[in-house]
């Protein structure tokens, strides 16, 4: 079916909420409108204007970048400037751009782990915790045949996840009283005669980045006309969010071996080194984009070694004092990895929501850097 640019917009949201997004970022929809119908998307890094040329030449409705078109207030849209005429192409052509930045770097399942996962760490947890995810619980009152149903419904909405566990409800049984009024369209009962109902209490807890989708599933398989049902916060802490990410490899390997397999992962042409080489690597820190500003978080995570980008020459000395291996890669590579699993995570919602689109991602893009 259809898709409208608002349900992307959502989807990415579920996993990379807007509230993990810095407070300086400019991240969500920055170009088109929300009731615009999708039927192409293209995920990018960057919407330079080779990617806004392309996307308006092969009808793309939507792309969905990392790096934010629109950063700074703009104060006039010129077309004698890059910016301006990158612009004017994906307006003419009615192309919508959607952005997910810090909160990207953040998410469980974005940049980092993308970048973790393609080097083979396990374990993983924030380099630099900001924060922990805020719980709430949902409980509802449903007719005992009826639980099944909505336990299913909730739980596929993303409820009922704690650690290493998903479908994590608990129910008791009781019983519901109600009395249909005048207008009323009761499931069970006549209207004016009160009503007693074996039901469960069917109760969960979900980080309140999906309690939205959660209760819309819970509503539409619950079969009363009014549900009765209680959402509340929870003092609990939940999971750790933060930039950057520290694990370990399954087995040490020497630090040139692991070199190499940065290299075949990430496809630079070069990587710079800092700090000691003659090392078996375990241990291992990375942060997408520019992270040499977490060394001292690598450090005292007692990481081996700290994979990023952007890296300036004190900081390099910093680290080498330190004795933690820098490998500054680059950003461009560091964070390109996150193009193909945005992708992957929205053909997942594509085929779980019926979506009728064409999902890709951009080949035209290089490092802006070349060695010569």
């Amino acid at each position: 079916m259809p898709v409208k640019c608002r349900e992307i917009m959502a989807a990415v949201e579920r996993l990379a909420p807007r509230e993990l997004a810095a407070g300086w970022d400019n991240v969500g929809l920055l170009v088109g409108s929300p009731e615009q119908e999708v039927a192409s998307l293209l995920v990018a890094l960057d919407v330079t204007p080779e990617v806004a040329e392309r996307a308006a030449a092969g009808g793309v409705d939507l792309i969905v970048a990392h790096h934010p078109l629109i950063f700074k207030s703009l104060s006039a849209v010129r077309t004698d400037t890059p910016l301006g005429r990158t612009l004017a192409t994906l307006l003419a052509a009615g192309v919508a751009v959607y952005a997910a930045h810090t909160n990207l770097d953040a998410a469980d399942g974005g940049v980092n782990d993308a970048l973790a996962g393609l080097l083979g760490l396990g374990d993983l947890r924030p380099l630099a915790v900001e924060g922990r995810e805020r719980l709430l619980k949902l409980a509802v009152f449903v007719p005992e045949e009826y639980t099944e149903r909505v336990r299913a419904a909730i739980t596929a909405a993303g409820a009922g996840h704690i650690g290493n566990y998903s479908h994590c409800t608990f129910q008791t049984i009781g019983t519901g009283t109600f009395l249909p009024l005048d207008g009323a369209k009761p499931f069970l009962g006549k209207q004016g005669k009160l009503e007693y109902v074996a039901e469960h209490r069917l109760e969960t807890v979900m980080p309140e980045g999906v309690a939205a989708k959660a209760v819309a599933a819970m509503l539409a398989a619950h079969p009363y006309e009014e549900v009765a049902y209680d959402l509340y916060a929870l003092n609990n802490p939940g999971r750790p969010y933060g930039l950057g990410r520290v694990g370990r490899l399954a087995t040490p390997e020497p630090f040139a071996d692991f070199v190499r397999r940065l290299k075949d992962a990430l496809g630079p042409t070069e990587v710079r080194v800092a700090g000691p080489t003659d090392r078996q690597v375990s241990k291992v820190a990375v942060c997408g984009g520019s992270g040499a500003g977490f060394l001292a978080a690598a450090i005292g995570a007692g990481a081996d070694v700290l994979v990023t980008g952007d890296v300036k020459y004190h900081e390099a000395l910093d680290a080498a004092a330190a004795g933690l291996t820098l490998v500054d890669a680059g950003h461009f590579a560091t964070e390109r990895p996150v193009v193909g699993a945005v992708a992957g995570y929205l053909e997942a919602c594509a085929a779980h929501s019926g979506w009728d689109i064409v999902i890709r991602t951009e080949d035209v893009s290089r490092d802006v850097f070349r060695v010569w």
